[in-house]
């Protein structure tokens, strides 16, 4: 099942290297059949001094009835330097989200009774 993609970049020179990563990355996304859209937004918010470039990746998961949002913004530490590492947590964060939501969304099973 291919899920419609939508990528953007804010500050970051558009490969075709790193769409195809984002969107492979998305289709793993696929096993969640109910996904209506994915869109993807990837970052270069400011050069901190210290620390070289951060990275930024906003990953939003549309599907009937609901929406998941993973917004991975920098942070002090160094783990947002690497643009590659920085989108494989956003989806590593949003498969987790998608997984608790579908559980979630799981009709809880009745126990039989013993008499």
């Amino acid at each position: 099942m291919n899920i419609p993609i939508q990528i953007s970049f804010h500050g970051i020179e558009r490969t075709d290297t790193l769409e195809e990563y984002v969107r492979r990355r998305a289709e793993k996304l696929a096993t969640f059949d109910r996904i209506v859209s994915c869109r993807v937004a990837l970052e270069a918010p400011h050069r901190h001094k210290s620390h070289g470039r951060h990275y930024r990746v906003r990953v939003d998961v549309a599907f009937p009835g609901s929406e998941i949002v993973v917004d991975r913004t920098p942070d002090a530490g160094r783990t947002h330097e690497d643009l590659y590492a920085s989108i494989d947590l956003a989806f590593d964060h949003a498969l987790r989200r998608l997984h608790d939501e579908m559980d979630r969304r799981k009709p809880a099973r009745e126990t039989p009774r013993r008499d």
